[in-house]
């Protein structure tokens, strides 16, 4: 997935908005053989009500993987704490949150771990 991100910022450069990366990476991970899910809602639970749509996850990849995608000059800790966020509401456990934003692909990459891989 990383070196897709690479590829897509290499090819496209920053400065545009997150919804074309997020199109154009989902196309690179297809192209791939991934199983790729764009916008995807997700239900949160607040006390005893169930809300259909409590966030909508930018790319669920092969079902095991959120990527939160961002096109921002940098990213800041209320982004991956909202990534965390959406990995405990969703019950996935790895998380990536990709800039778009950065000059180098390389430093707008920050891998995210809900809980222990293993369990």
């Amino acid at each position: 997935m990383v070196d897709a991100a690479i590829r897509v910022h290499t090819e496209q450069g920053p400065g545009l908005v997150e919804s074309v990366y997020e199109k154009a990476l989902a196309y690179e991970l297809e192209t791939r053989g991934l199983n790729v899910k764009r916008q995807v809602p997700v239900s949160i639970r607040y006390r005893d009500v169930e809300f259909d749509e409590g966030y909508r996850a930018d790319l669920i990849v092969e079902d095991v993987v959120i990527i939160e995608l961002k096109a921002v000059e940098e990213t800041r800790k209320v982004h991956k704490r909202q990534t965390l966020t959406y990995l405990k509401l969703s019950g996935i456990k790895l998380g990536f949150l990709l800039n778009f934003g950065e000059v180098m692909m390389k430093d707008g990459i920050t891998r995210l771990l809900n809980g222990n891989l293993d369990s």
